[in-house]
């Protein structure tokens, strides 16, 4: 599963883009991976490696290093979509 694939599940199961926990995450001013590994697991019954995921844009932004460019853990390019899933036109 790629970077972005693991964001659009995490969408898919709450309802919210990873720009909308980036968001929650600064008000309630969580900083510390750890604790917003806890909060998304608690709050919203994430497993850890979608969890982990959320983190990652959390407290590094949308970019990354791409690590597979080819088979199901491929990712496009090293800049994850924020705003959710794109849809359709």
């Amino acid at each position: 599963m790629s970077f972005q694939a693991y964001l659009d599940n995490v969408e898919a199961k709450t309802g919210k883009t990873p720009q909308q926990f980036i968001d929650m995450a600064r008000t309630k001013e969580l900083t510390r991976h750890g604790d917003i590994l806890d909060w998304l697991k608690t709050d919203y019954q994430l497993g850890t490696g979608h969890a982990r995921a959320i983190a990652h844009v959390i407290l590094h932004g949308p970019e990354f290093e791409v690590r597979h460019t080819t088979g199901p853990h491929r990712d496009a390019s090293g800049v994850l979509e924020l705003d959710g899933k794109r849809r359709p036109e």
